[in-house]
């Protein structure tokens, strides 16, 4: 258990410590608070936050469940449906807003106090739910906004494959350096070199003679990983995209052997094919390793994909049409010269990036959230699984709680490694089988 507690710590403790600096902008303070509320819901696991909160409510919350073995599932179900609750209700509110000037901006871009307040609410307001909801939201809601995530997740990925290789090339055209060529060629040639290192590991411990299926994951995610590879050099492929090349490939490549590498890593009650199950070090490094992991990609995502929604609506269009009209004959050249005066005047804050209109969907971006919130109760909770295994190693006087070591958690990660490979598959095939759509793309 001092494991657990131990990698929670500094999470929670660093969260809280940046909340203030965090709240500076709209989309970091939210997002603050919501790696407040998952760590809270990770502490949920521990033997100690159940004792306590058994306490806090005079028994209410005490269960009537074989070892207690529900109750932190349950638990951490309670902290995160207050995440979901929370960012619908925000989102909802905020629905039709794509203006920062509008009233109902200022319950994104403001109210602190009250939202903090109306968290803490939820929050309370959650452990006094009967259990037998929790059942049924774990069971079914949670676990539907999970597969969601995930699948949103997927694209988002692949989509950050092809914007960073983009982004280095464009560079790289328009400055002298060669810095871009050598982040693009050594990154390629160290993501894929760390693919084949991962297969070459998997196979050498976890997909040894007797290992049938370990085998089958691992050669099965090496020949998409080879497809894949293979495709975005075709000349049909490199003719519909020119931009596409191996950097993509390789990014793609790295992370779907890293999900076959956890997911072999996490199989249960094997210890032939899994060296790692009964060794407390490489426990403990997982679950650590784990925890950044999945505070990172959930960062990434929700902030990501609720900006793509409106990316370039900061633009000002304005300009553009004033012009035209110029052109046209409509308005007096002097137009032109009254709208600079004009934004001279309104600038009085060069740092506000809204001044345009919002920079991101904010309703889109409380739904991320608030499926997020869903992913990590299902991860926490090993997909509505938990176990609690005696520990008899010196200095650990509580219980292990396995994170992810189930066979529902080893197929969610393997057949996610299996959709992205062909959400890539089909980016790279789509500009060859409908030009039309993509032509003004590339």
């Amino acid at each position: 258990m001092g494991a657990v507690l131990s990698c929670v710590a500094l999470p929670a403790l660093g969260t809280v410590g940046g909340w203030v600096v965090s709240c500076f902008s709209a989309a970091a303070c939210s997002l603050a608070s919501t790696r407040v509320g998952f760590a809270l819901a990770w502490l949920m696991l521990s033997d100690w936050a159940i004792k306590q909160l058994q306490h806090l409510t005079l028994d209410y919350l005490k269960l009537d469940c074989a070892e207690g073995s529900c109750y932190g599932v349950i638990a951490v179900h309670r902290v995160c449906f207050a995440l979901v609750l929370f960012h619908t209700i925000l989102g909802l509110l905020l629905l039709g807003v794509n203006d920062s000037r509008q009233k109902r901006a200022a319950i994104q871009n403001g109210w602190w106090g009250p939202k903090v307040l109306c968290w803490f609410a939820l929050l309370a307001a959650s452990f006094f739910i009967p259990n037998g909801f929790f059942a049924v939201w774990g069971n079914y809601f949670a676990l539907v906004g999970a597969a969601g995530f995930i699948l949103f997740g997927l694209v988002l990925l692949v989509d950050f494959a092809h914007s960073w290789t983009e982004r280095c090339l464009e560079n790289l055209e328009t400055q002298e350096s060669n810095k871009w060529k050598y982040i693009l060629i050594g990154g390629t040639v160290l993501m894929f070199s760390g693919g084949i290192t991962l297969t070459g590991i998997m196979y050498a411990f976890f997909a040894t003679n007797g290992c049938s299926l370990n085998q089958f994951f691992v050669t099965f995610n090496m020949i998409l990983c080879l497809l894949i590879t293979f495709l975005c050099v075709t000349p049909a492929v490199q003719e519909a995209n020119p931009r596409s090349g191996l950097s993509q490939s390789s990014i793609v490549v790295i992370y779907c052997t890293y999900l076959v590498l956890s997911a072999v890593a996490n199989e249960p009650n094997d210890n032939q094919c899994n060296p790692l199950r009964r060794s407390q070090g490489s426990q403990t490094t997982t679950v650590v390793l784990g925890a950044i992991f999945t505070f990172l990609a959930v960062a990434y995502s929700t902030s990501r994909a609720a900006t793509q929604v409106n990316a370039g609506i900061q633009e000002d269009t304005s300009r553009e049409h004033l012009i035209a009209s110029v052109e046209n004959g409509s308005m007096p050249r002097s137009a032109l010269y009254d709208d600079d005066d004009d934004d001279d005047d309104d600038a009085v804050d060069d740092k506000d990036d809204e001044k345009y209109g919002a920079v991101y969907s904010y309703s889109f971006f409380h739904f991320i959230f608030a499926i997020a919130a869903m992913y990590v109760a299902m991860l926490l909770t090993n997909w509505n699984t938990i176990t609690m295994e005696e520990t008899s190693t010196p200095g650990n006087d509580g219980d292990l709680v396995r994170i992810g070591q189930s066979y529902t958690a080893v197929w969610v990660k393997i057949v996610s490694g299996w959709l992205c490979s062909i959400i890539y598959g089909w980016t790279l095939l789509a500009p060859v089988l409908m030009p039309d759509r993509f032509l003004d793309d590339y």
